[in-house]
Formats: structure tokens, C-alpha cells, sequence
């Protein structure tokens, strides 16, 4: 075989995957949402999930949880990836023990956590134990709506920062380390050999791992559904509740392409903000 072709046999498996598993899919997807039952073109679909008025708060949820636990977790993941990537014995243990999360579904952290809320919960126990509060109270209801934010969000920040960390961890291995060793000659602190080094050589695993991790945010749903029920609705749950309550799976495939534009739109965001400019220097 000539070698100039042998690239692209080898890249054949993997786009005969990508044509079957999610072009043909997102074709049926797409034609579903802009279909008008028949063969025609139309944005019913569009008009009915945009006009409907849980929309502008699913949204707005959405997003809102995206910002409150994606930056976190982002802090949490550069934090911990540097302190592993200083460890000399321990480190393999407590890099498997920080990412234990990993190997759990997201409805099953969403159990986990609703057995520490819950009216029954650890936490309630826990406060009726030190006096706090003289029986158990249902903390998860609408009255609290705060409460039930702040559940999901720490629910998110616990089940999927590990994903952060594993690639972070893998970017910084990937730093030489003789860098370091000549910034220490030159009298730079740490905190400045990780503005002046980590940071600018980890940009192509901060992209990786923001992109991964703010369409996560987008897509949530299980933690939410185990925590908030429909207290706290979000656009993956309004999908659903279009597809298998409503029976509207024109809208709630008009519903998963707004999903997409948001993840597609936040994506470019973050390539542009986190960008190498040509020419730069460490």
C-alpha cells in the first residue's frame, strides 16, 4: 500500500463511526426539529419551546448553574493537579481517591447526596444532634430554593471535578521540568513559576478540560431530577419531559439543537479566550 494513503485508511474506522454513531443521528435530529410532520420545512417546533414559559427560567438555570460550578471546579482542579504533581510517595493513592467520583453515574450521585438533604438525611441528623434544630425539616422544597441550588451545585462539584483533574494532572506531567528548575536558579516563587509556566503551557488542557466540563453543565440532568425534582428545572430536563411526558419529540429535538448551539457557542468562547497568541514566549 502506498504510504501517502495509509493516513486515511487508518482514519476510515473512526469516521465510519462518527457518520453512523452522530451525523446520521444529528440528521434525524435536526430534521425531526424543523420538520412540520410532513415533508415540509417549518420552526413550529422552535416557536412552541421558546414561547413556552418555563423556557426563559430553564435557561437562566442552566446557565446559572454552569457559572456557579464550572469556575470551582476549575480552582479545585488546577489546585489539586499542582499539589499531586508535587507529591513524591501518596501520589498515585490520593489521586485514586480524589478521582473515586469518576466511577459513579450521575443519578447515583444525586442519590448520594440526596441521602445527606434529605428530611431523614445526614445533615438533618446532624443538626438535630448539636441543637440546631429541634426535628428533622424538609430542607429540599420550593420555600428553599436556595438550598436546593446549592445541593445541585455541590453535587456537581463533587461527581465531575475529577474529570478536571485527570486531564490537568496529565498536562502538567507533560511540562519539562527543567523550566522549573531554571526559574528556581533564577529566584522565581512558586506562585510565580505557576503564572509564569503552568499556567501559559496548560492552555491546551484547560481548553480540553473546560470544554468537556461546561457541556456536562449544559447536558445535566440526573443530579438535578434526584435533587430538585421539578423545583429546579433545567434545559436537559425539559428535553426529557418534552420527549416522554408531553410526547413532543418535534420540541424536544428543537430543544437538544438549542442545547448544542449553547455548547457550540461556549466552546468557541473558550478556544478564543484561551487562544496561544503566535510568537509567545513563556
Amino acid at each position: 500500500m502506498n504510504a501517502r494513503y495509509l493516513p486515511y485508511v487508518l482514519i476510515t474506522p473512526v469516521a465510519l463511526f462518527l457518520c453512523v454513531f452522530f451525523l446520521y443521528p444529528f440528521f434525524l435530529v435536526a430534521r425531526q426539529a424543523f420538520g412540520d410532520g410532513g415533508s415540509g420545512f417549518s420552526l413550529d417546533n422552535f416557536r412552541d419551546i421558546f414561547g413556552y414559559w418555563k423556557f426563559n427560567m430553564t435557561l437562566t438555570n442552566t446557565l446559572l448553574l454552569a457559572a456557579a460550578v464550572v469556575p470551582v471546579q476549575l480552582a479545585m482542579a488546577l489546585l489539586m493537579a499542582t499539589m499531586v504533581s508535587r507529591m513524591g510517595k501518596g501520589r498515585d493513592l490520593v489521586l485514586y481517591i480524589w478521582t473515586i467520583p469518576l466511577g459513579i453515574s450521575d443519578l447515583a450521585a444525586g442519590i448520594i447526596w440526596l441521602a445527606i438533604f434529605e428530611q431523614s438525611g445526614f445533615l438533618n441528623s446532624m443538626m438535630v444532634g448539636i441543637g440546631a434544630l429541634e426535628r428533622p425539616a424538609n430542607l429540599l422544597t420550593y420555600q428553599n430554593a436556595g438550598l436546593v441550588f446549592l445541593a445541585i451545585a455541590l453535587a456537581e462539584i463533587w461527581r465531575a471535578t475529577a474529570i478536571m483533574l485527570v486531564i490537568l494532572v496529565a498536562g502538567i506531567g507533560l511540562i519539562p521540568k527543567e523550566y522549573y528548575e531554571a526559574a528556581e536558579v533564577f529566584g522565581a516563587s512558586k506562585w510565580k513559576q505557576f503564572w509564569r509556566i503552568t499556567l501559559p503551557l496548560l492552555r491546551p488542557s484547560l481548553q480540553t478540560a473546560l470544554i468537556l466540563r461546561v457541556i456536562m453543565a449544559f447536558e445535566v440532568f440526573a443530579v438535578v431530577a434526584a435533587l430538585g425534582g421539578t423545583l429546579f428545572p433545567v434545559l436537559m430536563g425539559e428535553t426529557y419531559a418534552y420527549q416522554f411526558d408531553l410526547l413532543n419529540s418535534g420540541a424536544a429535538a428543537a430543544m437538544a439543537l438549542v442545547i448544542l448551539g449553547i455548547s457550540i457557542a461556549a466552546t468557541l468562547i473558550i478556544l478564543r479566550a484561551l487562544r496561544v497568541p503566535k510568537g509567545a514566549t513563556i
